[in-house]
């Protein structure tokens, strides 16, 4: 299994625990400092690799030289820094002149040497960046070669009698081996005369530690993430989390204490220190591997699940978990045992003939198990749907294990045991990243969520919307998942040859931290977060000022409500326009960069983009002209009704069934559109309708002014006018106007005038009908003849 030894895990702990201290003391020291180390390890480095190296040293080099990377790309950055403010302060002086004053000549000649001593640093920083570059290239490539003779490697087949006639050819030499490595240390223990009481303290220790003092751990999480802990799910991914801890930590911790133990008796040799350390890391990487499957499955405990697992799966699958950690633990302790014991080829192929019919054996019984379950799940519900993506699953499963099968009974060894190893570290990974996802999921949605405690007193103090506040939650949940699954994705191709461990992972974030260079522009974490700042913060102040803007300045101005939105809704883009570039430069991209960006979109903005620009122009454009406003009353082809809010793309119009019409600004600016509001509030009503010949015309007049006098919505000035517009067809027509406050009460007031004039009529008995029609059918002569 892609196991490292225990120290090294220990010191890359360590490390994370003491890096704020560390890269403190490391900012105490100067640039040129830091560079000159980093060019000694690179030189140490290369001198290193002229010699030969096992795979231990050549993993150490590895680390040693990324570290020596990035120590020279921060140290060069800081220098860089340092140049350009020596650059600024020479442009400062401006051009050397003839009749320059002592002082000014003295200083512009030391800015000078300044310039040239930090120039030919920073380019030979670089230079040791490339050289450290070059190396850990050269590095990767020997262990993928190396890599990849080991797997391409072909030994015997074990089905043949040959390979187990030189097994056994080799076992007595093997066996006498094995019994003076036994005897070696047996004899090293009674030389030095060690102390029983430090080993049987250590013992006990180790027994309480391995045992109630790991379940007291268990059930003292469990309560409190009972009684204190928020949020079911968060409850659920925690217990989770903390089983994984504690099922790890501690077997770890009695391990170690049984070594310290056997140390301070002296009953633990020198020529038996690596498979103690072997132990260690076996035993720790097994419980590990149990503690997240079972974390996963949690058998006993369903309620706290946190995968959509059904209990018979969880059920039958855990005992394959446990003999996953068993097979994990008896592999690498096989491993150590040959190497210490210093075993022929021979036998050395044969443990891995064990290693691989074991993985074998466990795979076939899990895929088995799982099929099975399938299958009752099928008859059990027929027409229920199958999960495609677990039989795809199961099927590479199985492919892999045929592929197996046959690299080992054709002598492949190496790749044979490789896949089962790369199958059974897939699992323990998979596992414990679906764990750290959905705790990281769970933890950021309940966390920032807008009843939440913190979401409440994000929206009462920032004065953000809940929705803003469970889209952040969201959205950090999404930032933290894709990152759990890159960093999932590197450590999956640790076992191909392509890192050393844990301190190569931290070298390479330390590389990522000092930024990725993408089109000349350095995009770094802390760049990123940067700009995410300088983002929040600069929409934040144009809030506040678009808040003070429009509650403060705005109302003490004689500006009307569509003004004052017009100017509202300007200051607001400008300043998220203003932000988003400020957001830019943080990260290092400047103004020219894009201006760049805008004119390389400008094709096309003018081809797919251009009626979405047509309607973001004509939104400037009644923004400022205002030729419609908010609160007009205007007809745009057979509707009408109140304009409520023009944005820069659209405009939507409020009708009177209570429904909107959103119109593109485009139709308002290039199309007719009648604005009833635009020259005045008032509204206009007309009533045209005919009487007889013989009707009094002073009389109709006279009932149509009172009625308009009568209506209380029709005002006095302009005063209502009665017109007599024709006279046809024996009847006489009129045509009458009245005004009111609003076009919005005109119907409703012509409707109640239209009402009294009929009762006047018919109670003056005038005739407002239409003209009687006479209809003669007049027949031909020929008809009549």
């Amino acid at each position: 299994m892609p196991i490292r030894p225990s120290i090294r895990a220990a010191l890359a702990l360590l490390l994370l625990l003491l890096a704020p201290r560390v890269y403190a003391q490391e900012a105490e020291v100067s640039p040129a400092t830091r560079l000159a180390r980093a060019e000694a390890d690179v030189r140490a480095v290369d001198r290193a690799l002229d010699l030969r190296v096992d795979d231990d040293a050549r993993g150490a080099l590895r680390e040693r030289i990324i570290a020596a990377r990035v120590a020279a790309t921060a140290a060069t950055a800081d220098l860089a820094d340092q140049l350009a403010l020596v650059d600024a302060r020479l442009a400062g002086l401006g051009p050397a002149g003839g009749a320059e004053a002592g002082d000014l000549r003295a200083q512009r000649q030391q800015l000078s040497r300044q310039h040239m001593v930090l120039d030919s640093s920073v380019k030979r920083g670089r230079l040791i960046g490339v050289e450290a570059q070059q190396l850990a290239d050269e590095l990767d490539q020997s262990v993928a070669e190396r890599f990849s003779q080991t797997i391409a490697a072909r030994s015997p087949s074990p089905v043949l009698p040959g390979f187990w006639v030189a097994v056994l050819d080799a076992l007595p030499r093997d066996l006498r081996r094995a019994e003076g490595y036994l005897a070696n240390g047996v004899d090293a223990v009674t030389r030095s005369r060690g102390r029983v009481w430090p080993a049987l303290f250590g013992l006990l220790a180790a027994l309480a530690i391995g045992f109630p003092a790991r379940t007291a751990a268990q059930r003292l999480g469990q309560r409190f993430l009972i009684e204190d802990a928020p949020g079911h799910r968060v409850r659920r991914s925690a217990a989770a989390i903390w089983r994984v801890m504690i099922g790890t930590v501690a077997p770890f911790l009695a391990v170690a204490v049984l070594m310290a133990g056997l140390r301070w008796a002296r009953l633990l040799p020198t020529t038996w220190e690596a498979v103690a350390d072997a132990l260690t890391v076996a035993t720790t990487y097994a419980c590990f591997a149990s503690a997240v499957t079972g974390a996963l499955l949690m058998r006993n405990q369903p309620s706290w699940r946190v995968a959509p697992i059904a209990d018979d799966v969880a059920i039958e699958l855990r005992p394959y978990s446990w003999l996953l950690a068993a097979i994990a633990f008896v592999s690498y302790m096989l491993e150590a045992l040959n190497g210490a014991i210093g075993t022929s080829p021979a036998a050395q192929s044969a443990t891995h003939v064990l290693e691989i019919i074991l993985h074998l054996a466990l795979l076939a019984g899990a895929l088995l198990a799982v099929g099975r379950l399938r299958a009752n799940r099928a008859e059990e519900a027929a027409t229920a749907p199958m999960r495609a993506g677990l039989g795809a699953v199961a099927l590479v499963a199985w492919l892999l294990a045929l592929a197996t099968l046959a690299a080992l009974l054709l002598g492949f060894l190496g790749f044979a045991l490789f896949v089962m190893q790369l199958i059974g570290w897939s699992v323990v990974l998979a596992a414990a990243t679906y764990l750290l996802m959905a705790a990281a999921d769970d933890l950021a949605v309940t966390v920032f969520a807008r009843d939440s405690a913190l979401g409440r007193a994000l929206s009462r103090g920032l004065g953000l919307r809940g929705a803003v506040v469970d889209q952040f939650g969201v959205l950090l949940s999404g930032v933290v998942r894709l990152t759990l699954a890159l960093v999932a994705l590197g450590l999956f191709f640790v076992p191909f040859g392509t890192g050393s461990g844990i301190g190569t992972l931290l070298a390479r974030l330390g590389l990522l931290a000092q930024g990725v260079q993408v089109g000349g522009i350095s995009v770094s974490p802390g760049a990123i977060v940067r700009g995410i700042a300088v983002l929040f913060i600069g929409l934040a102040l144009v809030r506040a000022f678009r808040r003070w803007l429009e509650d403060k300045y705005l109302p003490a101005t004689d500006l009307d409500g569509s003004a004052r939105n017009s100017v509202g809704l300007v200051a607001r883009y400008v300043g998220i326009a203003l932000a988003v570039i400020w957001a830019l430069a943080s990260l290092g991209i400047g103004v020219e960069r894009i201006a760049l960006l805008l004119s390389a979109l400008s094709v096309g903005i003018g081809f797919g983009l251009q009626a979405i620009t047509s309607n973001f122009v004509s939104g400037l454009i009644l923004l400022a002209e205002r030729p419609i406003k908010i609160g007009d009353w205007i007809r745009v082809g057979t509707d009408e009704g109140d304009v409520k809010r023009i944005s820069v793309r659209s405009t939507e119009i409020a009708l009177a069934d209570h429904s909107t019409l959103i119109v593109p600004n485009s139709e308002l600016i290039t199309k007719s559109v009648l604005n009833k509001t635009l020259a005045g509030p008032l509204g206009r009503i007309q009533i045209q309708f005919a009487v007889p010949l013989e009707a009094d015309a002073d009389r109709v007049s006279a009932i149509v002014a009172e009625t308009f006098a009568a209506e209380t919505e029709i005002l006095d000035d302009p005063a209502p006018k009665v017109f007599i517009d024709s006279i046809a067809d024996g009847r006489i027509f009129f045509n009458c106007f009245a005004h009111v406050a609003s076009p919005r009460v005109a119907y409703g007031t012509r409707s109640a005038v239209l009402t009294v004039l009929l009762r006047s009529f018919r109670k003056e008995n005038i005739d407002i009908g239409t003209i009687p029609q006479r209809m003669e059918l007049i027949g031909r002569k020929e008809d009549m003849d």
